[in-house]
């Protein structure tokens, strides 16, 4: 009887877990491939969970931030669906490698031209874009989520740091910071070769002064033979001299 009383309890706490955390984070998403690195190029993913029981996904359109324009975004093909890539005129030039970037990307609508996203699937959209900006630590994409029964799911608003999660959050990209520089690396890898070879020259000179040592060893010991020797010789004549 405990035992079921227990079991009972801990279904009713788990399906109470999910049916909490399951609304928080069915929204539409943005996630890197990898790391969205400042001033680099990244592969994103946005992810477009269906939370409808009785409509499809048919539509999604993601605006771009204008504050933080990227010159290059290129869609990758996903079965089933259309893409429209909107490109606007910017008001401020951006600098390209050099290259002057008058428009840029403002808007990518995917449409399906079968079945959608149905209940209980995600769908993932990625891009590949770049160059992300350098002066800020994330990128806000609004998106807007149409159903086959014409409802939009505007999920716009931009979450503020420290506050609590809005009702319909725009995703919301985060970067981080630039991995450092190939010269520093070089000189890491210099600094390591310079110590490897001062250890080698150490150890050449620890076995140069080794064999020094056992070559002025070997001598010694030669005339120590000798002198042994030439003892004994001596010894050996004194002696015959006195027994004359």
């Amino acid at each position: 009887m405990n035992v079921s009383r227990i079991a009972i309890a801990a279904g009713i706490a788990a399906s109470t877990v999910l049916l909490l955390a399951g609304p928080a984070s069915a929204h539409v998403s943005v996630q890197p491939q990898g790391e969205a690195a400042k001033g680099g190029y990244a592969t994103i993913n946005f992810k477009v969970p269906n939370e409808r029981d009785d409509a499809s996904t048919t539509k999604l359109e993601v605006s771009f931030p204008t504050d933080h324009p990227l010159a290059s975004v290129s869609p990758q093909t996903v079965p089933g669906w259309k893409i429209e890539v909107t490109r606007s005129k910017l008001p401020k030039p951006l600098d390209v490698h050099g290259k002057k970037i008058n428009e840029a990307v403002s808007k990518v609508t995917w449409t399906a031209d079968g079945s959608g996203i149905e209940p209980g699937y995600f769908q993932q959209f990625p891009l590949s874009v770049g160059q992300l900006p350098e002066d800020a630590d994330q990128l806000v994409f609004k998106a807007l989520q149409t159903y086959s029964n014409k409802e939009v799911v505007r999920w716009i608003e931009e979450p503020v740091e420290g506050g609590e999660e809005p009702a319909s959050p725009a995703p919301v990209l985060k970067l981080t910071t630039a991995a450092a520089n190939a010269h520093g690396a070089a000189a890491d890898d210099k600094s390591s070769e310079t110590g490897h070879a001062d250890d080698a020259k150490a150890s050449s000179r620890t076995a140069a002064s080794s064999s020094g040592n056992d070559s002025t060893a070997r001598v010694l010991g030669v005339v120590g033979i000798v002198i042994g020797i030439a003892g004994v010789a001596f010894g050996v004549l004194a002696g015959r001299r006195r027994s004359a």
